[in-house]
C-alpha cells in the first residue's frame, strides 16, 4: 500500500468512526489485527478502565486518545517514522484532546535514531514586552485563575516550528501528508468523548470566550453530549494552510496575526506581538542521561534537560533510594509498602527543595557549580539520603551540590497543571517520547480563529504561568524561574527513554501529564518495571504517590488503611486524592514490543 493510499484509509476509518458508530456501543474496531479491539466510551477523567496491555513484533504508537493513536499507527503502517507518526498523532490530539495539548502550545521530545539521541526544545517563551512583575498586583500575586484568563499566561507557540525542525532531521513522510488525518477529522467531524464532554461540563471559564461557547457548547449552555459529532472547520483550515506553508502558517500572516489579537484582547492584555512569534526559535539540546542499576542490571535513563526539572527530580528520587535502606519488603500484597512509601516521599521532599531552588532556563541561570549534573553526582545524592530519618522531615531544604552558594530564593509552590504524552517505536529502531501541553485544562481559555463566521478553531496556552509569580523574596533575591523576555518557563514535563547501559539498546519509551506530578507518574513507571519486574501497564496500573514538598499524597481509595496509618505514625499528614496519572509507555520484550496505557485515562496503544 503506498503512503497516500494509506492515509487516506486512515481518514476514511476516521469519518467512519465519527459518523456511523453509534455512542454506546461496547467496542469499535480499527483496521488492525483483532488484538487491538478498543473501546469508543473512554473514561472520563475521575474514571478507571481496565486495559490489557499490548504486544506487537515490530513497531507500536501509543497516545492519550484513540483518534489520534489510530493517525500514528496508520502513518507507521504507511512507512512513516517514528517522529512522523509522532506529528500526526499531536494534530490529532489538538482536535478531540485540545483540554490538553495542541499547535497552540509547545511540547518537549526526545528522539533516538538507532544510534544518536536528540532532544527538541519546542517549549514556549515569555515575549520581548513580558515583565518580572506581571503577575503581581499591588506588592500580591495574582490569583492562579485571574493569571491564567489574563493575556500576560500566553507564552508563545513552539509546538509547530518544533516539529517542522525534527521532521527536516527525521522524517521519512511529507511534512503535508502528517496532517491529513487530522484535517479529515476536523472537516468531518468526531464523537465526543465522554472525557472532553465533562472536562467541558465542569470547566467554569471555558464559556467567558464567545468563540469557545459557540464551538464547545450547545445553545442552553450545556457541553455537547457524549457521542455528539463535532466539526472544526477553522482547524482544518488552519492545518491546511501549515500543511502547504509549514509553520510560516502559524508563525506570520493572518492566524499570527489572530493569536495576537486574542492575547491583546484578554483582561489584562498580554504584550505578545508579531515579532515575537516570528522571531520564535525551537532548540536542540544535549539529552540528560543518568545511570541507575536495578535487579542486578545497568540501564542508562534518559530524559529532558532543564528548562525542564522532570529528568533530574526522578534521578534525584531514584538515586536518593538507592541509597537509603530497607526496613522491609517494597511490596505487600502488590502495593508499594508503607517503608518503601515513607522514603520515596522523603526523597522526593528533598528533590523538590532542590527544584524550587535552581531549575529555570539554562539560558537565563547558570547550573549549581557550573553542571545540571551536580545535582545527580552520586556523593551529593548520598549526602542528602543521610538526611531520611524513621520519622518524616515534612519539609526540605536545598542542598548545596558542588558545594556551591547562590543568591537565588526558592520559588514558592504554585500549582501546574495539564499535558498529553506520546511514545512511539518504528521498525527501523527509531523511537520518539514527546510530552506536549497547553498546560491547564483548556489552556488560557482562549480560542483563535481566523474567521469567526466559521466554527472552530484552537485554544492559546496559559504556560507563562508556570514561571514564579513572586518575581524575588522578601529580602530581594530574584527566584531562578522569574518571569524574563524570551525566557523559557521551567516545566516538569519528563519525556523518558530508557537504555540498557552494556549494549546501548533501547528498552522503553513512556512519559505522563499530570503537572509538577508528571515527576512521580514517570518515577513509578521507572520503579515498577525495572526494580518490580512489572510490565508497563501492570506498572501504569499500580496507584500513585508522591509529595510536591509538602503533604504525602496518595491515590483516592486505593492503599490500606494500615498503609496510611504507618505513613501518619511516622509524622507524615497523609491526603488521599485522585491523581489523575495518563501514562503512556512502550517497552522491549523477547518477542518484540508491548505497550501499556493509563486506565484513568482514554489512551490506547496500537502497532504491528
Amino acid at each position: 500500500m503506498t503512503p497516500t493510499r494509506s492515509l487516506i484509509t486512515l481518514a476514511a476509518v476516521a469519518l467512519l468512526v465519527a459518523c456511523a458508530s453509534p455512542p454506546h456501543t461496547k467496542a469499535l474496531r480499527y483496521n488492525v489485527p483483532d488484538q487491538a479491539v478498543q473501546p469508543v466510551q473512554p473514561e472520563a477523567a475521575t474514571g478507571n478502565t481496565t486495559k490489557p496491555g499490548w504486544a506487537f513484533a515490530q513497531q507500536a504508537v501509543a497516545a492519550a486518545n484513540p483518534l489520534a493513536t489510530d493517525a500514528g499507527h496508520q502513518v507507521l503502517r504507511a512507512g512513516g517514522s517514528a517522529l512522523d507518526a509522532a506529528i500526526a498523532v499531536q494534530m490529532v490530539l489538538g482536535l478531540v484532546e485540545p483540554q490538553s495539548s495542541g499547535i497552540g502550545g509547545g511540547a518537549f521530545l526526545l528522539h533516538f535514531d538507532g544510534q544518536k539521541l536528540t532532544a527538541h526544545d519546542g517549549r514556549e517563551t515569555a515575549p520581548a514586552g513580558a515583565r518580572g512583575d506581571m503577575f503581581m498586583d499591588q506588592g500580591k500575586p495574582l490569583a492562579f485563575d485571574d493569571a491564567v484568563l489574563s493575556g500576560y499566561s500566553v507564552g508563545v507557540p513552539g509546538t509547530v516550528r518544533m516539529l517542522e525542525a525534527a521532521h527536516q532531521q527525521h522524517g521519512t513522510l511529507p511534512w503535508g501528508q502528517l496532517l491529513q488525518p487530522a484535517i479529515t477529522l476536523a472537516d468531518k467531524g468526531f464523537r465526543v468523548s465522554p472525557r472532553l464532554h465533562a472536562l467541558l461540563q465542569a470547566d467554569p471559564h471555558l464559556k467567558k470566550d464567545p468563540l469557545a461557547l459557540r464551538f464547545f457548547y450547545q445553545a442552553d449552555g450545556l457541553a455537547w453530549p457524549v457521542g455528539h459529532v463535532l466539526r472544526n472547520p477553522e482547524y482544518a483550515h488552519v492545518l491546511r494552510r501549515i500543511a502547504a506553508e509549514g509553520n510560516q502558517a502559524l508563525h506570520e500572516g493572518p492566524v499570527a496575526q489572530a493569536i495576537v489579537q486574542r492575547t491583546q484582547s484578554a483582561p489584562r492584555p498580554g504584550s505578545l506581538s508579531l515579532q515575537d512569534l516570528r522571531t520564535y526559535q525551537p532548540k536542540v539540546r544535549e539529552a540528560l542521561c543518568f545511570d541507575h542499576t536495578a535487579q542486578q542490571r545497568a540501564y542508562r535513563v534518559c530524559g529532558f534537560p532543564p528548562p525542564s526539572s522532570g529528568q533530574i527530580a526522578i534521578g534525584q528520587i531514584l538515586g536518593i533510594l538507592d541509597r537509603t535502606t530497607a526496613q522491609g519488603p517494597e511490596m505487600q500484597a502488590g502495593l508499594p509498602s508503607a517503608d518503601w512509601l515513607h522514603r520515596y516521599t522523603e526523597a522526593s521532599r528533598l528533590a523538590f527543595a532542590d527544584r524550587a531552588q535552581y531549575l529555570a532556563d539554562p539560558d537565563f541561570v547558570r547550573a549549581p557549580a557550573g553542571d545540571w549534573r551536580s545535582l545527580l553526582a552520586p556523593e551529593y545524592l548520598l549526602g542528602r539520603s543521610q538526611l531520611i530519618g524513621a520519622q518524616s522531615m515534612k519539609t526540605a531544604t536545598a542542598g548545596q551540590p558542588g558545594g556551591t552558594s547562590t543568591s537565588f530564593a526558592p520559588m514558592p509552590h504554585q500549582t501546574e497543571y495539564g499535558t498529553s504524552h506520546i511514545s512511539v517505536v518504528d521498525a527501523q529502531g527509531r523511537a520518539v517520547a514527546m510530552t506536549t501541553t497547553i498546560e491547564a485544562a483548556f489552556g488560557s481559555r482562549r480560542m483563535v480563529s481566523t474567521d469567526p463566521s466559521r466554527p472552530g478553531g484552537f485554544l492559546l496556552n496559559n504556560e507563562l504561568t508556570d514561571f514564579s509569580f513572586v518575581p524575588a523574596d522578601a529580602q530581594g533575591r530574584p527566584v531562578a524561574n522569574r518571569v524574563e523576555p524570551g525566557k523559557r518557563p521551567r516545566s516538569s514535563m519528563s519525556p523518558t527513554l530508557v537504555f540498557d547501559k552494556t549494549t546501548g539498546q533501547l528498552l522503553m519509551s513512556g512519559g505522563s501529564p499530570g503537572g509538577a506530578a508528571i515527576i512521580h507518574y514517570t518515577a513509578k513507571l521507572l520503579t515498577g518495571t525495572l526494580h518490580w519486574g512489572l510490565n508497563a501497564q501492570q506498572a501504569i496500573n499500580l496507584p500513585n504517590f508522591g509529595s510536591l514538598g509538602g503533604p504525602t499524597l496518595l491515590e483516592a481509595q486505593s492503599f490500606p488503611a494500615t498503609t496510611v496509618d504507618a505513613l501518619k505514625a511516622q509524622g507524615h499528614a497523609v491526603i488521599e486524592m485522585d491523581m489523575t496519572s495518563g501514562l503512556q509507555a512502550i517497552e522491549r520484550t523477547p518477542n518484540g514490543w508491548f505497550g501499556g496505557a493509563d486506565p484513568r485515562r482514554e489512551g490506547v496503544v496500537l502497532g504491528n
